[in-house]
């Protein structure tokens, strides 16, 4: 009976072979090859990348994704003051000036296209001229510039990012959305501050775990976890009354601290805070630390950021978290301190996966790392225009080319679209353009690594995300391959 079903098994191969049309290749080969016709057409690379399903967006931060179009908007609507000069906002009616305007005396008067022109310059890179001020500065100050209008579209904002990311066959995003603070009066545990900085000081791990321990126990009885709860359940609400799942499109968020506070106590309590909320709530999917990496507070504390994070790991087993590491290059530090920083975040804090990871070259047993990543699957959240804008980091100094031939799994994300004027199809469209060993069957994987390397928790909503997105693929390449064959 086997021989039987063998040899049947061989004659339908037989007749298979003996239909097909003479020349005829599957949809995949006929878009991989068509792809790499048109690899130095940034325009045909657009419209491509924009019809391809591009699965989800891993780092991308909820203000700096907002456009500054809708913060002018918003301003507008809200009538607020401003400074002319500073190009300052203020909700409420500062000290009187012959420069500070209400929106509304500066429209009467005709100068709101003007304003609008400056502020949307001012809050991001449009128009920006390397004369104007250092592109790091200049991005990292504009989170500050446009904080209020940001705050009055908390709502509103996760609906632009979900219709956007729909139009261009984005199916998930993960987002840095809301901190996670702990909102405790910390006033009599200032003493720790010396204690943590003398720990990290002396690199003593063990004694600092011991302190962590203790003030983990004081934040506990401080109520931490009501704040938590009160952080949580607003999220949960938003998410469900804004109806941000549907059936095409999944939001999930990750918490995160602000790694530029010199009260590194008050870091600690909002980072337990943020591990808390991500794990009693499937929406709060994971944990992440943002800001300049490159800033003194940053640098000086990155040894106890990262054991602070190796505390929490084993604190909290089943969070995840991410975390901006390398997003550094020659020039911005020290070259000593180039060497360590993802090495830190993978082997002392055991990141899941890394942000940016732009330093990589310069690290310590380098190969060693990569062969490290590559085993425990820690994947790379690679921004191109990010890199290229903020440390002046593109084509073959990026590592992404590293990575690859290390095959550390690899997946495309935008950081700050807003800020950047930019999209998650423009960051393919670089990819593609910029890197042409990268097959298109190696991009397809990049989008299908950004479901599988997500922090979703739940596994069967990861699988449902991970079929849908092969089909989407598979039905992209038959209608653009009949489209290409009609032309």
């Amino acid at each position: 009976m086997f021989k039987f079903f063998v040899r049947l098994s061989l004659l339908l191969m037989f007749f298979a072979s003996a239909f097909t049309v003479p020349g005829q290749v599957s949809a995949e080969k006929y878009i991989s090859d068509y792809l790499n016709s048109i690899r130095d057409n940034r325009a045909l690379l657009t419209a491509f990348f924009q019809q391809m399903p591009k699965g989800g967006d891993l780092h991308n931060h909820f203000s700096g994704s907002i456009y500054a179009e809708s913060y002018f908007d918003y301003a507008l609507k809200a009538d607020f003051w401003v400074n002319l000069k500073t190009l300052t906002l203020y909700d409420k009616a500062p000290a009187p000036s012959a420069d500070i305007k209400r929106f509304s005396e500066v429209k009467a008067a005709g100068g709101l296209d003007d304003l609008r022109y400056q502020l949307l310059r001012f809050w991001s890179i449009k128009d920006y001229f390397e004369g104007d001020e250092a592109s790091d500065k200049h991005f990292f100050d504009a989170f500050d510039k446009f904080d209020l209008a940001s705050k009055g579209l908390a709502q509103d904002g996760l609906l632009e990012l979900k219709q956007r990311a729909k139009a261009e066959n984005v199916q998930y995003i993960e987002l840095m959305y809301r901190s996670a603070k702990h909102g405790l009066d910390l006033s009599d545990l200032k003493n720790y501050a010396f204690v943590l900085d003398s720990l990290q000081r002396q690199k003593n791990s063990t004694g600092l775990a011991v302190v962590l321990d203790t003030l983990y126990a004081k934040f506990i009885r401080k109520g931490v976890e009501s704040k938590v709860q009160d952080y949580t359940q607003a999220i949960e609400k938003t998410h469900r009354e804004l109806l941000l799942d549907d059936s095409t499109f999944t939001m999930r968020f990750q918490g995160y601290v602000t790694r530029v506070l010199e009260d590194q106590v008050a870091l600690f309590g909002n980072l337990v805070a943020s591990f808390l909320s991500a794990e009693r709530s499937n929406l709060i999917v994971g944990v992440n630390i943002v800001a300049p990496e490159d800033n003194p507070n940053s640098m000086r504390n990155y040894w106890l950021h990262m054991h602070f994070f190796k505390w929490c790991k084993k604190q909290f087993p089943t969070v995840k978290f991410s975390m901006h590491a390398g997003e550094l290059t020659l020039g911005l530090v020290k070259p000593e301190e180039l060497n360590w920083h993802i090495n830190a975040a993978v082997r002392e804090a055991g990141a899941h996966r890394i942000g940016h990871g732009v330093d990589l070259a310069y690290e310590n047993k380098v190969y060693d790392l990569l062969k490290l990543m590559q085993t425990q699957q820690v994947a790379v959240e690679i921004n191109l225009t990010s890199n290229e804008y903020i440390l002046k980091v593109k084509d073959d100094r990026h590592p992404i080319t590293l990575y690859r031939s290390s095959k550390v799994p690899i997946v495309i994300s935008t950081d700050d679209a807003g800020i950047l004027r930019s999209n998650l199809t423009e960051q393919f469209v670089l990819l593609a353009n910029r890197y042409k060993n990268i097959s298109y069957a190696e991009i397809k994987q990049y989008i299908l690594n950004s479901i599988k390397f997500s922090f979703i928790e739940e596994e069967k909503l990861k699988l449902k995300l991970t079929h849908n997105l092969q089909q989407q693929l598979a039905k992209f390449e038959q209608q653009l391959q009949l489209s290409l064959v009609k032309k």
